[in-house]
């Protein structure tokens, strides 16, 4: 018996602490301390009362700390003595809706081990593809509205029987208030369509994917977040089969491997990678190849996009066919969203695919699977998707009632929710009116969700947006934020920075203060504004955003700014498969300023030397040509190139260095080194002569081009030897996917400073 006195104690949780089992996990922390008193779920935390000292309860909240649910994360712990009230046990109180303040809501969770043992052991769901328990299962997909109960799910049109109402019921059952529980007899059921046949017995049906995905077949599979394409990644007849009907371009397919052993098979994983793969957001990882599987999965680059089995479904598929990896790519056409609705995926995929494998159950939220790679033994977010969202960027400043609209491409939105960020999940380009309806369908779906009536709307400055014009629409007060300055303040944010620093962004297009497109960027620049030092030098882009579909138009750019029309003698194999009078029109274009605006973009520059080297001259997808060129380079080459730095970045001297080594008969692997270190090079220089002038040892990175796997690497490093303290992004995307989380922290900064 303690010696203090005993007295009631409010303790207040914020953070992941829906939907992962933190109530159970609290209730026998109690009862293991012998502690009375209740805690209840509410829309903004969890709450905890209860009768103990002073010393006791500081024990509580240490073991909360550090013993707390896998999937939770836990931001804040508030304690206090409040106003005596005797309990007579531990009790968990109903979840109560008492304000607009929201919880966090947790991101969908990988099946446990403990699910996948009792998924073979509980005659009630044996072989039951949807089992999961408060560790686990769909969270963000299926939820409709806070506090997190089954009412406000998808799972609602499906009773509990008798024996899931009392698990589902007795505090000390892992399965306690798991909203998506089920069984053989109460859950949802999966349907295969194969041709005019369909078939409901779950038996029957995995026997049948088997032999559709054994036989070289392709099957739409529901996911947890929408439909897949799957068939088997060694055969190179079903792959490129897929890849031409789903009108797919050469853009790699994502890999399914049965598990880590095979995938080891196939591709080098390091211990950081191991750690993502396996952990309960299941990622798809940037892994470099081993051994390769069909042509068509990767189109001659020598990467995997890899994942583990996340769905129960996946594990009992993997145990009935005998292959070590499936394509498993998302289920729509390409450049429209992922399909979720049962009805449209007949209409779409059922076409494509040789049988449609759904299920009875709703996805309310569309999610992809999330894209990372690890560069410096450190996690970086390609794509931020499942595993990811809704979890939000918690900053140090007031973002609340504010939307930011983000970027046109690979575009993810953000509401602001008090200090909290609220990124979207990965929505995609928006060009068309499907993904734009997938846009204004999630906004509102966030609204909703986290209870808030945007006050503030923040957009992109370029006028023919997509997003900035949703923005507008609105008819509330909106700010434009420069992109260049986006990126630079979303890493900002992402790292808790307010402060001046030296910002490098580089990426493929971004609008200007000039009207020129930006891309490769040198500013100081804080939160609310910035200062443009130096950039790389301007180039005509001739046929404005037709250069991004056709890169040699820019290697011709830059090829006319060093030897004007002595380009078409220096005997450059890219040329010759172009009509010398098409070259000339080029080259006419840009010397009349004919719908030739010019670019500083890094990204351009990129696709010219892809084009230069012949080694890409009319990529088949977005960024194509600057993956091509970092694919090719050779690992083992210290060479640069010359070039110059003033208040623009001249590279003049590179351009005719490779052409004298193209004429020399250099290997491409070595030019595109000796091109890669020049921009490392050139990137270093920049931020020296800043700090220089600036007194700012501060760096922060940013933009498309940073995935680029060797100048994030190399360059990190550099600076970091150097002397500066470098901030790169990790739990946000560098590329447009981050965007919205920078503009949000610019609106909100100059708010606070009465500028808007």
């Amino acid at each position: 018996m303690s010696e203090n006195p005993v007295n009631t104690y409010q303790i207040k949780i914020e953070g992941l602490v829906q939907g992962v089992g933190f109530r159970p996990f609290i209730y026998r922390l109690a009862m293991d301390m012998h502690l009375k008193g209740c805690v209840e779920n509410r829309n903004d935390g969890v709450l905890i009362k209860i009768n103990s000292d002073w010393k006791t309860v500081n024990d509580f909240i240490h073991s909360i700390e550090t013993s707390a649910p896998v999937a939770s994360r836990i931001f804040s712990i508030y304690s206090e003595e409040i106003r005596n009230e005797d309990f007579s046990d531990f009790t968990i109180t109903k979840s109560a809706n008492i304000s607009d303040e929201i919880t966090e809501i947790s991101p969908d969770i990988a099946v446990c081990e403990e699910c996948l043992r009792d998924m073979k052991t509980q005659l009630h769901r044996k072989d039951y593809p949807f089992i999961n328990c408060t560790n686990c299962g769909p969270r963000f997909t299926i939820i409709r509205d806070l506090p997190y109960d089954r009412d406000k799910t998808t799972m609602e049109p499906f009773p509990l029987c008798d024996i899931c109402s009392k698990e589902y019921h007795d505090i000390m059952d892992r399965r306690f208030h798991a909203q998506p529980i089920a069984c053989l007899d109460c859950g949802p059921e999966y349907i295969l369509y194969q041709k005019n046949e369909i078939y409901h017995d779950f038996h029957t049906i995995l026997d049948r994917v088997a032999a559709l995905l054994e036989n070289g077949q392709i099957v739409a599979v529901k996911g947890m977040g929408g439909y897949h394409l799957a068939c088997d990644a060694e055969n190179e007849a079903a792959v490129g089969r897929l890849r031409e009907c789903k009108n797919r371009d050469g853009k790699p397919f994502a890999v399914m491997f049965r598990d880590i052993a095979h995938l080891n098979n196939f591709a080098h994983v390091s211990v950081e990678e191991e750690i993502l793969l396996s952990s309960w957001k299941r990622p798809i990882v940037i892994l470099n190849e081993k051994r390769q599987l069909a042509f068509s999965v990767s189109n001659g680059f020598k990467t995997i996009g890899a994942m583990l089995p996340y769905l129960p479904l996946h594990t009992l598929l993997f145990e009935k066919i005998q292959l070590p990896a499936i394509v498993l790519t998302s289920g729509n056409i390409s450049d429209e969203p992922i399909v979720i609705d049962d009805e449209e995926a007949k209409k779409i995929l059922l076409p494509i695919a040789d049988a449609l494998l759904c299920y009875n159950r709703k996805i309310f939220n569309r999610t992809d699977d999330s894209v990372l790679m690890v560069v410096n033994n450190k996690e970086r977010l390609i794509r931020r998707s499942r595993g990811y969202v809704p979890s939000p960027v918690r900053l140090n400043l007031n973002v609340d009632g504010i939307l930011a609209a983000g970027a046109e491409l690979v575009n993810c939105f953000c509401i602001g929710k008090g200090r909290q960020a609220f990124l979207s999940q990965h929505i995609g380009d928006l060009k068309n009116l499907e993904t734009l309806d997938f846009y204004s369908e999630s906004a509102d779906h966030f609204k909703k969700l986290f209870r808030i009536k945007p006050e503030l709307v923040v957009a992109d400055m370029h006028p023919d947006y997509l997003s900035t014009r949703y923005a507008f629409q609105l008819g509330l007060p909106t700010i434009q934020v420069q992109h260049h300055h986006a990126h630079i303040a979303s890493c900002m944010a992402e790292c808790g920075l307010d402060e001046k620093v030296i910002g490098i962004a580089l990426d493929g297009t971004g609008y200007g203060d000039d009207q020129c497109i930006w891309g490769a960027e040198f500013m100081v620049c804080d939160l609310a504004d910035y200062e443009r030092l130096v950039h790389f030098d301007y180039v005509a882009a001739p046929g404005g955003d037709k250069v991004i579909h056709e890169p040699w138009r820019m290697a011709v750019a830059y090829l006319y700014q060093t030897y004007g029309t002595h380009l078409v003698d220096l005997g450059l194999p890219f040329l010759s498969g172009y009509d010398q009078q098409k070259i000339f029109m080029v080259m006419n274009m840009i010397e009349k300023s004919i719908n030739s605006p010019l670019t500083s973009s890094a990204g351009r520059l990129f696709d010219a030397i892809a084009a230069l080297t012949n080694l890409c001259p009319e990529p088949s997808f977005h960024a194509e040509a600057p993956m091509r060129l970092e694919q090719v380079l050779d690992h083992t080459c210290t060479y640069s190139y010359p070039f110059s730095l003033n208040s623009t970045i001249v590279f003049h001297e590179m351009i005719r260095a490779i052409v004298n080594d193209i004429s020399n008969g250099v290997p491409v692997p070595i030019i595109s080194a000796k091109f890669h270190n020049t921009i490392i090079n050139a990137i270093f220089a920049a931020a020296n002569m800043i700090r220089n002038s600036h007194h700012l040892k501060k760096v922060v990175i940013s933009g498309g081009s940073f995935q680029n796997r060797y100048i994030l690497g190399k360059i990190e490093n550099l600076l970091s030897a150097k002397g500066f303290e470098v901030y790169t992004h990790s739990a946000v995307p560098s590329n447009d996917g981050g965007i919205a989380l920078g503009q949000i922290a610019v609106a909100a900064k100059r708010r606070s400073l009465s500028c808007v």
